[in-house]
């Protein structure tokens, strides 16, 4: 099984409405593990005017966790991160380290309400930009004015977005409108990342060997090696991709 890296996941347990304790991080890190997921970045919430996990913390739970895993002979390696629901507190917090970035880099992982205006979208990736940002576009199949004009997807790379997908939503688990606008941009190839965005070890685990299966039928195995394992090899190395 060729290897993946997950930029987007849920699996820190008790920090938000992901994993509730360690003994479903560590089932849902088993359920990576059996997908072929090796590394995988940790993206707990951070929300304007939520309880948020502190950076100290999210490495120190990051920490216990890996050692937790290793104990249970899990091999997949963590890294630190978020996913930062975006406001107008978004680059204040980056800038005086409340948020962690993915895995250290330049490279945030950043969403939206599925209503906000494609302008509005624009405007905090360039805000995100000028603060010397790479902005990865969380689940960007969620955002209703992107998803009625898919040629938007292209603006947002052309202005220096990179882009993630859900597994789930390409292999149709929230219906056929957005497994069609997901599987489109995969054969568009404007597609950097498919992730997990695993909540829980049932309804929303960690699974996504499926879906690299039919990237690499359908697109290409190039093509699938690329979004599902080098472009994270190069967050994490904090690499112009």
């Amino acid at each position: 099984m060729e290897p993946i890296i997950d930029i987007h996941c849920h699996i820190m347990p008790g920090v938000d409405d992901g994993s509730g304790d360690m003994a479903t991080s560590l089932e849902m890190l088993r359920i990576a593990e059996k997908n072929g997921i090796t590394h995988m970045i940790l993206t707990p919430h951070h929300k304007p005017m939520h309880h948020n996990v502190s950076p100290e913390h999210n490495v120190l739970y990051r920490k216990k966790l890996q050692e937790a895993a290793s104990a249970e002979g899990i091999k997949i390696k963590l890294f630190s991160g978020n996913e930062i629901y975006y406001s107008d507190e978004t680059m204040d917090e980056l800038e005086q380290g409340k948020i962690c970035s993915l895995a250290g880099s330049d490279y945030v992982l950043v969403e939206f309400h599925p209503t906000n205006p494609f302008s509005a979208i624009q405007n905090a990736a360039n805000r995100v930009q000028a603060y010397g940002y790479r902005p990865i576009i969380a689940h960007v199949e969620r955002y209703s004015d992107i998803v009625s004009h898919p040629s938007r997807v292209q603006d947002l790379i052309d202005m220096g977005c990179l882009i993630q997908v859900n597994a789930s939503s390409v292999m149709g688990k929230y219906g056929f409108g957005i497994g069609h606008f997901t599987k489109k941009l995969l054969k568009e190839k404007v597609v950097h990342f498919v992730a997990t965005d695993a909540h829980d070890a049932k309804k929303r685990a960690p699974e996504i060997a499926d879906c690299r299966s039919f990237v690499e039928r359908k697109i290409g195995q190039d093509y699938a090696k690329e979004i599902f394992l080098l472009n994270a090899i190069s967050v994490i190395r904090n690499e112009e991709i």
